[in-house]
């Protein structure tokens, strides 16, 4: 597998289980309705887990545009290959979401609210202010890099104990459950420009029952501060780790 084919694979899974568990929690009639943010964040931390687990061999399992610029700035991604990554993840994202639309396929027509059936797709924030907005995905994107140069650090691996490969994931996973506890409430922690991007272009191009529109003037914003904060972490981490 090409690492273009695994950063699509990986993207499409997280999106898949990520926008699936919103649409188990929002839409209406649907067996897990109402479930609240302690399964909506759970559900995505557990489908970073599986799509890392699924392509972390073939491409480092990046399965997002602020990790990959991220890497890239740290030396540890050829700059030439950031296109072809950020392509993969926009088009798995894109996919991810169409399925999601299909297993749901009855209860958009029968759910009223089109501020829920956007939410399956793409974030928005609590407090529209977009400067805090930013930051606060920012931040995220800060101890989300962080957090995940922090898990694969030489320094933190057990000779022959296979952590690296088998651990790994999982506790990538338990990090962005962990983020969306404790810094999802100010904008639905994006924290990932495929993530709400991918899914937004999805939301605008198919035919779901009753839908509104796709708000195009936040869209940047989990753009803009995933990539800025990924930056950041990176930088973060080189200065004091040196790597």
């Amino acid at each position: 597998m090409n690492p273009f084919c695994a950063e699509l694979i990986g993207t499409m899974i997280l999106v898949i289980l990520g926008d699936g568990v919103v649409a188990n929690v929002v839409l209406n009639r649907s067996k897990g309705q109402n479930g609240g943010w302690i399964v909506v964040t759970a559900g995505w931390g557990f489908a970073v887990a599986v799509a890392v687990y699924c392509v972390n061999a073939y491409s480092g399992a990046h399965i997002n545009p602020a990790v990959t610029i991220a890497m890239a700035a740290l030396g540890k991604l050829a700059w030439g290959q950031v296109p072809v990554y950020l392509a993969a993840q926009l088009v798995g994202a894109i996919i991810g979401a169409v399925v999601v639309w299909l297993a749901y396929l009855p209860h958009w027509a029968v759910t009223e609210d089109k501020a829920a059936k956007l939410g399956v797709f793409a974030t928005a924030p609590a407090i529209r202010k977009p400067a805090a907005n930013v930051l606060a995905e920012a931040i995220g994107t800060f101890v989300l890099v962080l957090g995940v140069l922090a898990i694969l650090s030489p320094k933190n691996l057990v000779p022959n104990s296979g952590f690296d490969t088998g651990l790994a994931p999982l506790l990538v996973g338990i990090l962005v459950w962990a983020l969306g506890l404790s810094l999802g409430g100010p904008t639905g922690y994006a924290i990932n420009p495929a993530r709400d991007l991918g899914p937004r272009i999805a939301h605008a191009i198919l035919p779901i029952a009753g839908k509104g529109g796709s708000d195009w003037s936040y869209a940047w914003v989990p753009i803009v501060g995933p990539i800025l904060g990924g930056l950041a972490g990176a930088g973060f981490y080189r200065l004091f780790w040196g790597a």
